[in-house]
């Protein structure tokens, strides 16, 4: 099954149950939302979790872009992605958690064909303040899946502040051996959908009190969740990616992990241009330029000649068409050559101010405050620049 089938399987699953699909926002989220990125498919949706009516009802259902910058340095392993695609679902005061379990259960196994016995499961076993979560916990023990109990690891939050809850994760086997240890034990089980039991707001003091109504919100990341239903070993090698392992190694020689970096921020780079981005030293804009700069960084490590004019126009419409984004590919070639250029002039600067006798030596915190708040040379582009 590849990523669009996928989509469409999910989508008209949830229609039949009753969902409305609402369409998928930018990677910017709502006014007066304290995050520079869309994080998850909730964001657009926080009014109406905490009780505002929405137009198409309380089953909702959707396809939402996410970027997260928490997961950068771990882009490159089999299972992270800076930007993503987020499907997700809804119940805004309507049905329980363990309806919405025995759903996504029936979507897997039954309408997506995963071997319920490669299936694990983790539930929110209850703290001081909150009990556990028997509703889940019976109903995965009446479907024969194997539960883990954990506290931390099961409740859900979106900062310090804010609607919260318990949730149930679901985790898929992808060892070559038979399904063994649990979740937290070994990292060979994949989580690849999380519902969150949304019921509770924590005020500024740390306490919980009831939201105006019990929700339910749950995520499953498609890239992840593509790479594993068609036997891939890492998201980069499920088919949205396939033009990029298709091009890039013949463009530029890279090792695995360089190329997975590469992937995914080029990619990442050009979906926020395409949401109306512009590089920058503050917020949003020094997120795309620490993404561009970091792949300039990774290619010329090698080959100070490599550049992004070698980019091919493929795979710039490939993504701006993946993620539903009007904006002309040349307006996005420009803007990345433009940022290229620049950092090309502030290597050529970070190299003469590093070749100061001051600085031949080992480096200080001041001398790297120094370098920063003098010279505008970030920490990590430092570190990039000093002899191995």
């Amino acid at each position: 099954m590849n990523t669009d089938q996928l989509v469409r399987t999910f989508i008209e699953y949830y229609e039949d149950r009753g969902h409305h699909r609402i369409t998928g926002s930018t990677l910017l989220p709502p006014p007066g939302d304290p995050v520079l990125f869309t994080t998850s498919g909730m964001h657009p949706l926080t009014p109406h979790l905490e009780g505002r009516p929405h137009p198409l009802g309380r089953r909702l259902v959707n396809v939402q872009r996410c970027l997260r910058t928490t997961d950068l340095d771990e882009v490159g392993d089999r299972t992270h992605l800076t930007v993503f695609e987020m499907l997700g679902t809804w119940s805004l005061g309507d049905y329980e958690g363990p309806q919405s379990l025995d759903w996504g259960y029936g979507l897997l196994t039954d309408g997506l064909g995963v071997d319920p016995g490669l299936l694990h499961v983790t539930v929110f076993g209850g703290d001081d303040r909150v009990g556990p979560d028997t509703g889940s916990l019976e109903l995965w023990q009446d479907r024969g899946v194997p539960v883990e109990l954990t506290v931390e690891d099961n409740w859900w939050s979106n900062g310090p502040t804010g609607p919260c809850g318990p949730d149930s994760e679901i985790f898929l086997w992808t060892g070559d051996t038979p399904p063994r240890s649990t979740p937290t034990r070994d990292d060979r089980w994949v989580e690849v959908w999380n519902h969150v039991m949304m019921r509770h707001r924590r005020l500024d003091d740390g306490s919980l009190v009831p939201l105006p109504q019990r929700n339910v919100d749950t995520g499953l990341g498609l890239e992840r969740l593509s790479s594993l239903l068609q036997g891939r070993g890492s998201v980069f090698e499920c088919d949205v990616f396939d033009p990029w392992r298709r091009l890039l190694p013949t463009l530029w020689h890279l090792d695995e992990p360089s190329l997975r970096l590469v992937c995914d921020h080029l990619r990442s780079g050009i979906v926020v241009i395409g949401d109306g981005v512009l590089p920058s030293n503050t917020g949003r804009g020094y997120v795309l330029r620490r993404l561009v700069r970091r792949v300039l960084t990774v290619l010329r490590r090698d080959d100070p000649q490599r550049g992004l004019g070698d980019l091919p126009d493929e795979l710039i419409r490939h993504t701006l068409d993946r993620f539903r984004q009007d904006v002309d590919p040349d307006v996005v070639r420009r803007i990345l050559l433009d940022e290229e250029h620049r950092f090309g002039r502030l290597l050529d600067r970070g190299r003469r101010v590093l070749s100061r006798l001051r600085f031949r030596g080992p480096l200080t915190e001041d001398d790297l405050h120094y370098l920063h708040d003098t010279h505008g040379l970030p920490r990590e582009l430092v570190l990039d620049l000093r002899p191995r």
